[in-house]
């Protein structure tokens, strides 16, 4: 694999991290006009995600590959679509049980660290100085980010939201490693289709669980209902799995760190919220972590050697 191959692959996972962190601001906005809870927003973002690429695959008349992809690798699929499904449900949770900023260092932080520790017993040998360098750089950042973003967040059950965290980053963690896994069979677009429907299967049923309305007749909120599946979910898990096809988990999920990032500069450019000195330093040490991930010394071992599968 070429190093051309990899940057375009950690471009690509990086892309998608810029889409995923303007989620949140959507998010906030869609509250504004109208009640629907977290959960009810990601089923809706999920199943319109779902949609969007169902109308693309008949388009270019590749139906018939989802079809195969889930005859031969059924488990897999419904691994990382009820997984996808799972780790922002638990993430939704923890924030309201321990607020923003320890939900969002220990989900995001710990999915690099487990995928790190898992590829080294896999190889068995230790990571180099330069991607442990790297990840160290990348966690601080995104400490100083949240922690200076969201300083007086708390919330009523700290010890549950904590361990909804930690199930929250180890169901990242397993999910980004089975998509990488199942990418070497299947094409972005196909396999961000199959994950998307499973994960509204799991999702829909999930909304009569929670309180607030189930839909929005709104056109702000539909709107912005539209964003979030069809660029930070579709577009954007598009973008992670033909990234995963070259470049490896561990170094996927540290680069996705470039998500909380986005969301503290969108909310400093649009909501005006200031950005400390403290939350400027955390946001060039986690730029420079994953424009490090471009070296040969701090990259981990691509998953998929051969980057032509269509």
């Amino acid at each position: 694999m070429s190093q051309t191959t990899h940057l375009r692959g950690l471009a690509e996972v990086a892309a998608a991290s810029v889409l995923w962190g303007t989620g949140g601001l959507a998010v906030q906005l869609i509250r504004e006009h109208d009640a629907l809870s977290p959960v009810t927003i990601s089923a809706w973002r999920m199943a319109i995600a779902a949609a969007v690429l169902l109308v693309a695959l008949v388009a270019l008349r590749r139906v018939g590959e989802l079809v195969e992809l889930a005859r031969a690798r059924p488990r897999q699929l419904l691994v990382v679509g009820a997984g996808t499904a799972a780790y922002q449900g638990f993430y939704f949770v923890s924030v309201t049980q321990v607020g923003v900023a320890v939900s969002t260092v220990v989900s995001l932080g710990l999915a690099p660290v487990l995928l790190t520790v898992a590829e080294a017993v896999r190889d068995r040998r230790a990571p180099a100085p330069g991607r442990l360098g790297v990840l160290a750089a990348a966690l601080a950042g995104l400490l100083m980010v949240s922690v200076a973003g969201h300083a007086s967040s708390t919330g009523p059950a700290p010890v549950a939201g904590v361990l909804l965290a930690i199930a929250s980053g180890t169901t990242y963690a397993l999910t980004t490693a089975a998509g990488g896994s199942i990418s070497k069979e299947s094409s972005p677009l196909v396999l961000t289709s199959g994950m998307t429907l499973v994960g509204t299967a799991v999702l829909l049923p999930c909304t009569a669980l929670v309180e607030g309305p189930h839909a929005t007749t709104d056109p702000a909120a539909l709107a912005w209902l539209a964003y979030l599946g069809a660029l930070t979910m579709a577009l954007a898990y598009v973008l992670l799995y033909s990234g995963l096809r070259v470049v490896a988990p561990s170094t996927a999920v540290t680069a996705s760190l470039v998500e909380p990032v986005t969301a503290a500069v969108v909310a400093a450019i649009v909501l005006q919220e200031s950005l400390g000195p403290v939350a400027v330093v955390g946001i060039l040490l986690v730029l420079g972590a994953v424009a490090g991930l471009g070296r040969p010394s701090a990259a981990a071992v691509p998953v998929l050697p051969d980057p032509e599968l269509d």
